[in-house]
């Protein structure tokens, strides 16, 4: 068993309270896979430019990351320049980006890949997505992520690509955005009308709520005391979600609560330090250490 994800590999230039840092390796499958590797072989499909430091690409293969499906693009690669205020570490402010190879990105995926069984479309546009999942060979568990740009501005393409997943991940705006629903449980029932049987909704440092037909439940988050950088938490949450799933094999309510608890974990662990320091040399063991005091912290014991 293994797990293909389709997203964006970037270059990041972050500022936040704790100071600054240029051209950081970011983008949505790349923190996702960071995530998931812990658990499963992750094939990785996205673009980059000839800008593109080979530092990072030999960083993510010693990770054991498969870039089979990593294109050099003719041009530049995609750029993205954020800001985090003391008073609101839950949002950036997006203060350049560029979007280079990006355009008109067509995926490729070779041909032992298409027949991977659990796939996640991470953050990026819906028809590049959709033009993936297409690619691929039935399939047993897709699961998907989106942001407000293309809520705001592809929500068509969008909502077809919500009825062919099986788990659809939003943060809480994002999820009252699409849905025009600000209770979450509503906002939740929602998008499930919309086609995923399972939805997650992560609600930051409040922690994070599930829904499936047949039962809900909600977590809070990992207290982290000092947040460096919140870039990619919620898509390494998504790569622990995602990962514990397909490595269980089968899904039910104790299999769910697990996979959103190592998502939860480790998301605290990213937003620890700038990019991907905190996340890069994790381990499971380590992993499972700050499981058990969230088990702790959640049971009151």
């Amino acid at each position: 068993m293994s797990l293909l994800v389709i997203g964006t590999v970037a270059l990041d230039s972050i500022k936040t309270p704790a100071g600054i840092q240029p051209d950081l390796l970011g983008g949505s499958a790349a923190h996702f896979a960071m995530g998931a590797r812990l658990f499963q072989k992750v094939h990785l499909v996205a673009i980059v430019g000839q800008d593109f430091p080979q530092q990072h690409i030999h960083f993510l293969k010693q990770k054991e990351i498969d870039l089979t499906s990593l294109k050099v693009g003719d041009g530049k690669s995609f750029r993205w320049e954020g800001e985090y205020k003391k008073e609101d570490l839950n949002s950036a402010l997006t203060l350049a980006t560029e979007l280079g190879v990006l355009i008109g990105f067509i995926p490729e995926v070779a041909l032992h890949q298409k027949r991977i069984p659990n796939v996640f479309l991470a953050n990026i546009d819906p028809d590049i997505q959709m033009g993936l999942l297409k690619m691929m060979h039935k399939p047993k568990l897709v699961g998907l992520d989106s942001m407000n740009l293309w809520i705001n501005h592809k929500s068509k393409e969008l909502k077809k690509l919500m009825t062919q997943v099986n788990l659809f991940v939003a943060n809480d705006g994002e999820a009252r955005s699409l849905t025009g629903e600000y209770n979450l449980v509503k906002a939740a029932k929602a998008l499930r009308r919309m086609g995923p049987e399972l939805i997650v909704v992560k609600k930051g440092e409040h922690g994070v709520l599930f829904f499936c037909d047949s039962f809900t439940f909600s977590f809070p988050a990992y207290p982290v005391e000092e947040v460096v950088d919140p870039t990619g938490a919620g898509d390494t949450f998504a790569g622990g979600l995602m990962g514990y799933l397909s490595r269980a094999g089968k899904i039910n309510k104790t299999v769910l609560k697990k996979a959103v608890l190592y998502g939860t974990t480790l998301a605290s662990f990213n937003v620890e330090g700038f990019g991907m320091s905190k996340t890069s040399p994790l381990t499971l063991t380590k992993a499972n250490q700050r499981l058990k005091k969230l088990l702790a912290h959640i049971s009151f014991s």
